[in-house]
């Protein structure tokens, strides 16, 4: 069995992450969705609300599943016999960082990284910029799952 993890803070998950996970998911057997657990950070939701707005945005995907992790990916990725992580890519500007990311990927325990460009209509969509927008009562519905939407409504 193939299997993949789409690792990201998802703070919120966007249409843009989904597209590039519902891709992923006809690609590998199994594609696991990892919430980095960053304590040093203070997000705008929790980890078990993301949790929560991610599941209910992939439940149609019969072969994706979420998960949290701490530490680093690769270690993730040998104690759950991943053998590929998935990374969108939005820009030129995201390659540099993610190239060199893949490589230390590769070096440290050998887990290869598919970078995969994203459909342009989402090119420019970050959860940063998507909480900016909805903390000044901007319209940000075409670009995050109605679950979302709802929960960042609630947070305003």
């Amino acid at each position: 069995m193939k299997k993949a993890v789409c690792p990201g803070s998802f703070d919120p998950i966007t249409n843009g992450h989904l597209d590039v996970i519902e891709r992923a998911s006809g690609l590998f057997d199994e594609v696991v969705i990892a919430v980095l657990v960053n304590n040093s950070k203070t997000g705008l939701f929790s980890i078990d609300e993301r949790v929560g707005m991610i599941s209910d945005a992939i439940k149609h995907l019969k072969n994706v599943k979420v998960d949290t992790w701490s530490g680093l990916l690769v270690d993730y990725c040998r104690d759950h016999d991943i053998a590929a992580i998935v990374k969108g890519l939005r820009a030129v500007s995201d390659f540099d960082y993610e190239l060199q990311m893949a490589q230390m990927n590769l070096q440290l325990k050998g887990v290869d990284t598919l970078l995969m460009a994203t459909k342009p209509a989402y090119s420019f969509l970050s959860s940063s910029l998507v909480r900016e927008i909805a903390r000044y009562g901007g319209d940000v519905s075409n670009l995050v799952p109605a679950g979302v939407l709802k929960r960042l409504a609630e947070k305003a």
